[in-house]
């Protein structure tokens, strides 16, 4: 019987992403998907539930068990948004996650200046 991480890779493969771009549309650590696959393991229920959140497209009957079809029979229309619509999160993603990195560093640097400055 085939595991849910492998039906995971179906659904990326379906979607036209790599595995990192998914990673980041889910929330997860960097490899994730990868990692899981490689070490054949279990997905976690928060996982699946983030898939379902965000690709409300794909059957969760399918996505667990393996029955049925992969995608809801009243969501096939909206699949071709998906790959813009998920390019469009992963951009605000990393961008969010960017500015917070660049502000942190900017606090880092006047913060080292008045330092050097007072000395």
């Amino acid at each position: 019987m085939s595991k849910t991480i492998n039906r995971i890779m179906l659904v990326i493969k379906h979607l036209g992403i790599s595995a990192r771009q998914f990673d980041i549309s889910i929330g997860t650590a960097n490899g994730y998907i990868l990692r899981m696959q490689k070490n054949n393991a279990s997905v976690g229920s928060d996982v699946i539930e983030r898939i379902i959140q965000l690709y409300p497209q794909i059957n969760l009957v399918w996505l667990i068990t393996g029955e049925g079809n992969m995608l809801l029979e009243n969501t096939k229309q909206k699949t071709s948004k998906t790959n813009l619509e998920i390019e469009q999160y992963i951009n605000d993603r990393l961008t969010e996650k960017w500015s917070a990195e660049k502000k942190l560093l900017l606090d880092e640097i006047l913060k080292e200046l008045k330092n050097t400055e007072s000395k």
